[in-house]
């Protein structure tokens, strides 16, 4: 066989493979959609990651199991098409074989090389089209880390292997690198059904965003003893947050702090967030731990917890500064 046709640079078609605990070639129909759907958005949103546009073809079922073909095409011109579909062919690739807490860097690296280290490409290199492969590899290098992160397509991975895990027949499932002609340019890639949990979400939560000095407007406070709700406006929005701090709970029902219309407090707020069934990220909850100062007639008033906290930050600096000077001595 020419070795050209095994080069990462032809790669322009995934495999998909389940494979099934009996001899059968046929699956349930609601399970291969719902898992064809979350396997084509993680493609769509690497595509969207490179503001680059891709089609993508299935070609008829083949037994052994039951396997899925999908032919990428890139909407780029000439030959920067054929390395674009490469590429996202291989983070694909790269993705759905990584464990969801795993970096996709050194499956997507050792993929991608061999795209670039094409023969056909060397050549092309040193004439009109180097700017532009020039160009996507520093795309590429902004993206792998980017990928890595998204939010999306963790849920969307998450849901695929989820899918198949409350689906007994299937005791694994494999990718497979192709060109045009059906042959196999990578080795074929298997997770196994004993895996699929390293690949599911263990919640929807995300890292909790923490702001030391949020502005809120106070629209509603609680005047009475209870886990209920304060109302606000926090960056131009009305919320719904949590009043966690004791001490300043405590001043407000004593009427030590009195609230007139336009009242604000400066403060120590955690926004809690989550990832949606469809991969968006969504804020679920604020939580105010700490307030700073409240402000009356825009004259900021520090509250004690405030003032604690800052003396402490001030201290830690000096002690910082000391460190430092000590050991620059």
């Amino acid at each position: 066989m020419d070795e050209s046709k095994l080069s990462m640079l032809n790669a322009n078609t995934l495999e998909l493979h389940y494979w099934f605990e009996d001899e059968s070639h046929s699956m349930n129909a609601f399970v291969q959609n719902k898992c064809e759907y979350e396997f084509l958005g993680i493609i769509k949103e690497i595509a969207r990651s490179f503001n680059s546009e891709i089609i993508i073809e299935t070609e008829p079922l083949a037994n052994g199991g039951l396997k899925s073909y999908f032919k990428l095409i890139s909407k780029e011109e000439g030959k920067k098409a054929t390395i674009t579909t490469a590429v996202f062919v291989a983070f694909a690739t790269a993705i759905l074989i990584t464990p969801i807490t795993s970096s996709i860097s050194k499956i997507s690296e050792k993929l991608i090389e061999r795209v670039f280290e094409d023969k056909e490409l060397k050549v092309l290199d040193k004439e009109k089209l180097k700017l532009e492969i020039e160009k996507l590899k520093v795309d590429i290098e902004k993206n792998k880390q980017l990928l890595n992160e998204n939010n999306l397509i963790k849920k969307k991975k998450s849901n695929f292997y989820e899918t198949l895990e409350k689906y007994p027949k299937v005791n694994k499932v494999s990718f497979n690198v192709e060109n045009n002609s059906k042959n196999t340019i990578e080795e074929e890639r298997i997770v196994f059904r004993h895996n699929f949990k390293e690949y599911i979400l263990v919640n929807d939560d995300l890292e909790p965003i923490e702001i030391d000095d949020a502005i809120i407007e106070i629209i509603s406070p609680v005047l009475k003893k209870g886990n209920y709700k304060w109302m606000g406006i926090y960056n131009g929005e009305s919320i719904h947050f949590n009043m966690k701090s004791n001490q300043f709970k405590t001043l407000v029902q004593t009427g030590e702090i009195k609230f007139v219309n336009g009242t604000s407090i400066n403060c120590f707020l955690v926004v809690r967030k989550k990832i949606d069934n469809e991969g968006h990220e969504i804020t679920v909850g604020y939580d105010v731990f700490r307030v700073n100062n409240y402000f009356e007639n825009d004259n900021p008033i520090e509250t004690p917890e405030g003032r604690h906290y800052r003396q402490k930050k001030e201290a830690d600096k000096r002690q910082f500064k000391l460190f430092d000077n000590n050991e620059n001595t």
